[in-house]
């Protein structure tokens, strides 16, 4: 098998790098998710009965992201080292997969919040509005949340100094929502970088094969 030569060496040595770093990145991907997911405090507001499970959507897209990309880094650091442009070319099928779902995750997580926060904000609503401030649902949330009231609703604080929930509300999303997002396009230029070097080297080898 010829083998790369030159400046195609080190395009070969920094895809194996990049595959490593690859790898970390979707271990860091699927903590992210699988803590966003299993968050005891999230995971509380949102698995009630008639809880919204848009904000999982994004969780679980970051989940099956992360899992797949590790996998896929360990190919990527086989199809560098043998310089098989038949791992070469899969490598970049899948990064090319991956980039599209992590670009809907951050997506999803910018333009999304709005609906997932709205969401939320109605369940809760309903919530006080079926039994008022004694039901287990709004207690949760009042526990989690530290927080009491709706500024819309007859559901006021007795201590005026607490945040009410509608705004808690906003502030717990718009935080993880952000995650998901600054995540998801953080990883997909990533993926830019990994398809850029598994296409030069891939063409690289095959080149090289060409001349002999």
């Amino acid at each position: 098998m010829s083998k790369v030569q030159g400046g195609m060496k080190c395009v070969k040595y920094l895809l194996f790098f990049f595959n490593f770093i690859f790898w970390l990145s979707g271990s860091l991907v699927l903590a992210v998710g699988l803590w966003l997911r299993f968050d005891p405090n999230t995971s509380s507001l949102l698995n009630e009965d008639g809880a919204p499970e848009t904000f999982f959507i994004a969780v679980y897209i970051l989940i099956g992201a992360g899992g797949i990309m590790m996998l896929v880094g360990f190919f990527g650091c086989c199809g560098a080292v043998r310089e098989s442009q038949c791992l070469l070319g899969s490598f970049f099928a899948c990064l090319l997969v991956i980039f599209g779902a992590e670009v809907a995750a951050g997506v999803f997580g910018f333009l999304k919040k709005d609906k997932v926060i709205e969401e939320v904000t109605n369940f809760y609503r309903s919530s006080i509005s079926e039994s008022g401030n004694s039901t287990s649902i709004v207690t949760i949330y009042h526990k989690i949340l530290e927080c009491c009231g709706d500024p819309n609703t007859n559901a006021e604080c007795q201590n005026a100094e607490t945040k009410d929930c509608i705004t808690a509300i906003n502030d717990f999303f718009n935080e993880k929502l952000f995650i998901i997002g600054y995540v998801g396009l953080g990883i997909a230029g990533v993926m830019i970088i990994g398809m850029i070097f598994s296409m030069v080297l891939c063409c690289a080898i095959r080149n090289n094969r060409e001349v002999i």
